[in-house]
């Protein structure tokens, strides 16, 4: 089965293996972890943070980072498709107790006026009835948005503004280092921007679990004791974290090969009659694309498509398609020829 479900799909690699398998190993929650420890200093370093914390995944990344910067009651400014609003399953509102403000945008990266009409919104009501903004979050890259970039110059503006209405700033960093590679942009150069910012090493960068957020010591010796109450300290991690040090120092530059075959899918479906592709540019991994014009539902796609050997996933009324490590370009000419396939006899029986 070729899997383009999600870049989370990856399997760990037989060296990357054998790093796990020779980690040394120590007790994370005391901080006495040796592999933890140097993996914390090699982000921390390519951050440009002063230091960083270890976690299981990414998503308590975003609920630990937004404990931390706020209070119950808060208003936290993030863009309307943001995975923190819609993938988390609530969770930032039931650790944090804080108002999501939406802001639109197009394909996720918005403008300082974006930011500002937010601000407008939430003070609506005199001071003693509004809530306090508090948060900005932006996402690198924007999942929902294709995969979509933003460039240093756009998101220094954003942040600026932000820090002077009076806001911290964090970076849901997922794929952060795709963004990276997409526009050759240092990643201390993106994290500069903001306050506090995570990088995932389960999608792109092939790693079975980890991640792992940065920023000031105040703010990670705060953060470290949320990690605690959330129930995300760990004993022997070095295990898994043995994972995420050779996916530095081997996984990433090979995210444009990534990039390179979400491109090869774009342009091919594309030239399918009855696919829509809403990214016919991706600017890195990931695909979305409308199969309405095939006259057969999403449902009904995905399942042929599996018949052929290929999964794909649904996101809203779209497909995504997602590239990582584990799909050769051959693999994405199979998944092509298999759409086409879906595609003529669908034609067939419209006819």
């Amino acid at each position: 089965m070729i899997l383009l479900t999600s870049d989370t799909e990856t399997k760990p690699t037989q060296a990357m293996r054998q790093a796990i398998a020779n980690a040394e190993v120590g007790d994370e929650q005391k901080g006495e972890d040796p592999t933890v420890n140097l993996l914390l200093e090699r982000v921390a370093d390519l951050l440009g943070k002063e230091a960083a914390l270890f976690f299981a995944c990414g998503t308590i990344c975003n609920f630990v980072a937004i404990k931390t910067h706020t209070r119950p009651a808060d208003v936290v400014l993030v863009e309307q498709m943001a995975h923190i609003i819609r993938a988390e399953s609530g969770g930032a509102a039931m650790t944090s107790g804080v108002l999501m403000e939406a802001v639109t945008s197009e394909r996720g990266i918005f403008t300082v006026d974006a930011v500002a009409q937010a601000l407008t919104r939430v003070a609506t009501a005199p001071y003693l009835y509004s809530a306090n903004p508090r948060l900005l979050c932006v996402e690198q890259t924007h999942n929902f948005g294709g995969g979509s970039v933003w460039q240093l110059e756009e998101l220094r503006a954003v942040c600026d503004f932000s820090r002077q209405k009076g806001l911290a700033t964090h970076m849901d960093g997922a794929r952060l280092l795709n963004a990276v590679i997409a526009s050759q942009t240092p990643a201390k150069d993106f994290a500069a921007c903001v306050d506090s910012v995570w990088v995932d090493f389960t999608k792109g960068l092939g790693a079975p679990i980890g991640a792992v957020l940065a920023g000031t010591k105040e703010f990670i010796a705060q953060a470290r004791r949320y990690k605690h109450i959330f129930g995300g300290a760990m004993r022997q991690a070095g295990i898994v974290a043995a994972g995420c040090l050779y996916a530095l120092d081997h996984h990433i530059e090979r995210l444009q090969e990534d990039h390179d075959n979400a491109a090869h899918l774009a342009k091919k479906l594309s030239e399918i009659n009855g696919i829509t592709v809403q990214n016919p540019q991706p600017e890195t991994n990931i695909v979305f694309f409308d199969v309405s014009g095939l006259g057969i539902d999403k449902g009904q796609f995905l399942t042929l498509l599996q018949e052929r050997g290929v999964k794909m996933g649904a996101v809203g009324n779209s497909i995504r398609a997602v590239t990582h490590l584990d799909v050769s370009r051959a693999d994405i000419d199979v998944a092509i020829n298999a759409i086409y396939e879906i595609a003529k006899s669908s034609e067939k029986v419209k006819n």
